[in-house]
């Protein structure tokens, strides 16, 4: 996204006489809803009002309060929800929940690898471009900020199958200039280059996915790299060089300009307990540069190292990621464009162009018309290809990796097929670089120069999705002019799926008795999914609105362990208190479930945890409970490794393998979980007939969908349909 820019939002207009907003920043007082005048802030066309309060819950946060076009969205067909329709009046959400959080977009970074924009912070070098003469050109440069907030969402598609969601104002690097997402020809402030079908998109195309170091890629990884170097000494016909002469008995030996792959090489032996001394072979000279070493002696470990880098009878596509990884770190190049792994052993090569062949990529063979028959296997496709070798194998010597001054000439298939508004409203992410751009997932994409006197309002303060929070102050009215409409059917809306409507911001805007009572008064079905208790203060007006149609609570615990909900859900209520919440709405009679979601792993999953929390869940009278095992998605995966890493490092390797798949634990595991939490829920009558829910009408289903019985009834949780290719959150 582009700052953030409020292209669909509009306030109402100034005073007569006031300066126009479109001239300059022109300056209003506001009130706080506490009835003090809060510091004047920039009022632009199109703008928000930007507020922050003193008291304690609202520190560190902004609040920007805008009047929103609408309030009732459609939910993609993509999305593969329940339900058709939600409504959420907070953009951003103060729970920050470990979790929760999205930014997968992979940026291009310095060393040739990827990080997802929301990992990216100030100072990191990264990849932008230059122009140079005819061509504009891969350049170094540095983040100079990075902030986000959250947009309406609109995905463009890709003709190699590339998904980009972004804002609508976020501009990419077409073949004819810089394009906005969105825009129109005719007047207004959307006048403004614009993407459409059939442009074509600067780059390389979608990212590869990285490598997962499991066994068989750390052998394949050894494998190339000490068979490319050939330094073992021993019974095994490996040639020995000067260090290992005969009468050393068993003795293994690499040595490396470059000290990360010497480093992985020490690291992968020493998962297999073999120990390595490292010491320095060569010191630097006018003309060579410092040469290091590792080393291992012994019989025994030298069997080990022989074993490991065996050629495999049935190698697996990991195996061919790591040796491909190796043997160029070993003896491959990428100069002027040209990726080249040589070598004189013919055994060697005809692996190095089995893994090329078994991963896709297309070659040449070179002969060097040398004595000792040294032959280069060349990786054909420009830079499109040899970017994807990297991304898909992951050498250790960045150095090697290096497209620093390459043009940005590509064969790629970066026209665009499809520009979709995707009806909901997104966390998004930018930044600031030096060069003014950026490289999103293989397409060039402007970064944001905004600032207080631009006509953007300026967030690259460094804040993020937990403390910047949109509020759409006109929420009720325009789900009432909804309602009314007469093209509404009367669908289901469902609340809280998104983003929770009953957050502490609510206690302060009060958008909530404004949207249920508009939608009482249409007797429209809803359902409200919420992990905060102050949806109590609203019970008499659901109990009302219970009275002329279906009305579906539940409340969000997965867990009831304090320690835990205070890492992973900080901002949130209490677990209890949101289960007393659930006791509080039953009592009333309005039917309410809990969603026990997120179960994670390792954490709360215990015969004896799983136990208590649905002892809990029964004690609250909760007419369901509904098991969700944590899901690690693309972005949410990466910030919850980085807090389990801090907080629970013996689990890493766990996750590692029971998320090694996906973004979902094995269906194993979720049956398991599922059946636990039946059999207990079964033992206390949780989802027994119940009456006197909604003043007699029937129990309301507490998760739309097509089906309502699966909220009120213990089931499993059905496996998540696997999508063909990860939809990226692109800018997220």
């Amino acid at each position: 996204m582009v700052g953030m820019r409020w292209d669909n939002l509009r306030l109402d207009d100034p005073p007569t006489g006031d300066q126009d907003a479109a001239d300059g920043d022109a300056l209003f007082p506001v009130l706080s809803p506490s009835g003090r005048q809060d510091v004047a802030v920039p009022l632009i066309e199109r703008g928000a009002v930007a507020r922050t309060f003193d008291t304690p819950g609202f520190r560190g946060m902004t609040f920007y309060e805008v009047q929103a076009k609408s309030v009732v969205n459609r939910v993609p067909e993509s999305s593969r929800m329940g339900f058709k329709w939600t409504i959420n009046p907070y953009r951003g959400c103060q729970h920050s929940c470990v979790y929760c959080v999205t930014g997968e977009t992979p940026v291009l970074m310095a060393d040739g690898r990827t990080k997802p924009l929301a990992e990216v912070a100030v100072g990191d070098p990264i990849y932008g471009t230059v122009k140079q003469g005819y061509y504009r050109r891969y350049a170094l440069t540095t983040v100079l900020a990075h902030w986000s907030t959250a947009k309406p969402a609109y995905r463009v598609s890709i003709e190699d199958g590339t998904q980009l969601v972004c804002s609508g104002d976020h501009r990419f690097l077409t073949e004819r200039g810089w394009k906005h997402v969105i825009g129109t020809e005719w007047g207004g402030p959307l006048q403004r280059p614009f993407l459409t079908v059939n442009n074509r998109l600067m780059g390389v195309g979608g990212f590869a996915e990285p490598p997962k170091e499991t066994v068989a890629y750390r052998r394949g990884y050894l494998c190339g790299m000490i068979r490319g170097d050939r330094t073992i000494q021993g019974d095994r016909p490996y040639p020995p060089i000067e260090a290992c002469a005969p009468g050393r008995g068993h003795a293994f030996r690499l040595a490396l300009i470059d000290s990360e792959g010497l480093s992985r090489t020490r690291g992968y032996l020493a998962d297999a307990s073999i120990g390595c001394t490292e010491f320095v072979l060569a010191e630097e000279s006018v003309t060579r540069r410092r040469v290091m070493a590792i080393r291992a002696s012994g019989r025994d470990k030298v069997h080990t190292i022989q074993w490991l880098i065996d050629w495999p009878q049935n190698p697996a596509p990991d195996w061919h990621k790591g040796f491909l990884a190796g043997i160029f770190d070993a003896e491959g190049s990428y100069s002027r464009g040209i990726l080249r792994i040589s070598n004189t052993d013919p055994e060697i090569v005809e692996w190095t162009v089995a893994s090329l062949k078994a991963l896709g990529f297309d070659w040449a063979i070179e002969s060097q018309g040398r004595a000792n028959g040294l032959v280069s296997i060349r990786l054909r496709g420009g830079l499109r290809e040899a970017l994807r070798f990297f991304h898909t194998v992951d050498p250790a010597i960045t150095r090697k990796r290096s497209i620093d001054g390459m043009a940005i000439k590509s064969d790629a298939k970066l026209r665009v097929t499809a520009i979709e508004p995707l009806g909901l409203d997104l966390p998004m992410y930018d930044i600031t670089t030096g060069t003014g751009d950026f490289i999103a997932n293989g397409v060039v994409s402007h970064n944001c120069f905004a600032r207080n006197t631009h006509t953007y309002l300026d967030l690259d303060a460094g804040a993020d999705f937990d403390t910047k929070v949109v509020v759409k102050v006109n929420a009720p009215a325009l789900v009432r002019k909804k309602l009314a409409s007469a093209a509404w059917q009367g669908e289901h809306i469902a609340m809280g799926t998104n983003v929770d409507c009953y957050q502490r911001a609510e206690g302060r805007y009060r958008l909530m008795p404004g949207i249920i009572g508009a939608l009482k008064d249409a007797a429209n079905p809803f359902s409200i999914l919420t992990k905060g208790t102050l949806i109590l203060r609203d019970i008499e007006l659901l109990a009302e609105a219970a009275e002329v149609t279906d009305v579906g609570l539940n409340v969000s615990a997965g867990f009831v362990d304090k320690d835990l909900w205070r890492s992973v859900e900080p901002g949130t209520p209490a677990p209890t208190r949101r289960l007393e919440a659930c006791a509080a709405l039953n009592e009333r009679g309005l039917a309410c479930g809990v969603l026990m979601g997120p179960v994670i792993p390792y954490l709360s999953d215990s015969p004896a945890q799983l136990a208590e929390t649905v002892r809990q869940i029964a004690a609250a009278g909760a007419i369901s409970v509904t098991p969700i095992v944590l899901h690690l998605r693309p972005g949410t995966r990466e910030w919850f490794f980085r807090w389990l890493r801090a907080y629970h490092p013996g689990l890493v390797g766990r996750y590692e393998e029971l998320y090694g798949r996906g973004a979902y634990a094995p269906k194993a595991y979720q049956d398991r979980i599922a059946g636990q939490v039946r059999e207990l829920a079964r033992e206390l009558g949780i989802g027994r007939p119940r009456h006197g829910f909604g003043h007699g009408r029937r129990p309301p289903a507490a998760l739309p969908g097509p089906s309502a019985a699966r909220a009120l009834a213990v089931a499993p949780e059905a496996e998540p349909p696997v999508p063909a290719r990860p939809e990226q959150l692109t800018l997220l």
